[in-house]
């Protein structure tokens, strides 16, 4: 008997579909008859904080879901659990200032009105956390850090650095937007600059994702040029001498050496360098002073000069 029961599956494909689409009909009846039927349940409802975005502004995400134990249809409760075509449920904050958490025990008469066909027993939420400030709105000045650009060796910035529009308007947590100190320092991530710069540059703020910035970004440019490096002597002038100092001094020139950006050479002439000695507040005997180069061009950098002895 078993055998042939096993022989006619076998062999016969017609009899297998007959059993496929008799299985099938048993499980749709089944899974229809079962949703007809009432369930408890826990399911994850998406919320949404209902307050006047225009003047606040959350400084921390505020929850997106909130888990709720129901009572309902299978049918309800199998769309609420896919998700498929649920309104948010509405939390409104009249003063959003003033909220910082939600007891989720205070929920359920909230929710009431809004989930349809579905009996709320409990909120398994214990607690909505909530961080809501005013919005903060100002002009800011911006420039450019020029101590921290990276040039490549023997370069150097030959302009002042140029930053357009030199000011932004900003929006935010008045907390946080208050806090920021003028000028912003935009600084450049780009190293071994070796010619005229001119990029546009995001404006960033710590808690960057809490400011709107208008514009985001701004036009920074400089000129850059090779410096030349020269080494010559130069002659030695004493300034503020005391009355009637007799200075002495072991040399009338010194030897030095600088760097110049090659713009600028044919504007060098040897004649209107010289060496400054300020005497100022100085008191009889020996004193070891660094002079001060003076007359260099534009941008032009001291690599070496001598301190000398003064003596009186």
């Amino acid at each position: 008997m078993i055998n042939s029961i096993f022989n006619l599956l076998r062999f016969n494909r017609k009899n297998w579909k007959a059993v496929a689409l008799c299985l099938f009909a048993a499980t749709v009846f089944w899974f229809f008859n079962a949703l007809n039927k009432n369930y408890t349940t826990n399911i994850s409802f998406p919320i949404k904080f209902d307050y006047d975005q225009e003047n606040y502004i959350a400084v921390r995400p505020l929850p997106q879901v909130v888990r709720i134990n129901v009572t309902g249809m299978g049918w309800d409760l199998f769309r609420r659990s896919l998700g498929v075509k649920v309104p948010p449920l509405i939390i409104p904050l009249e003063r959003p200032v003033d909220v910082r958490k939600i007891v989720g025990t205070t929920l359920p008469a909230l929710f009431a009105n809004q989930v349809e066909r579905l009996e709320i027993n409990f909120v398994l939420t214990d607690t909505l956390h909530v961080a809501i400030e005013p919005k903060g709105r100002r002009w800011i000045s911006l420039t450019v850090d020029t101590p921290s650009i990276l040039f490549r060796k023997g370069y150097v910035m030959t302009s002042d650095a140029t930053v357009e529009p030199d000011s932004i308007y900003i929006e935010g947590p008045w907390n946080l937007v208050k806090s920021i100190s003028e000028p912003v320092y935009i600084k450049i991530q780009q190293r071994n600059i070796d010619e005229t710069f001119q990029n546009d540059l995001e404006v960033k703020f710590l808690n960057d994702e809490l400011i709107k910035r208008n514009p985001p970004t701004v036009r920074v440019s400089f000129d850059v040029d090779q410096l030349r490096e020269i080494t010559d002597s130069v002659k030695l002038v004493l300034l503020n001498l005391p009355k009637g100092a007799r200075p002495s001094l072991a040399l009338r020139e010194l030897p030095c050496t600088f760097a110049i950006p090659q713009r600028y050479i044919s504007s060098y002439h040897r004649d209107s360098l010289k060496a400054v000695v300020d005497l100022k507040n100085f008191s009889r005997g020996v004193k070891r002073v660094q002079p001060v180069l003076q007359g260099l061009p534009p941008y032009s950098r001291v690599i070496q000069v001598d301190s000398v002895f003064v003596k009186f």
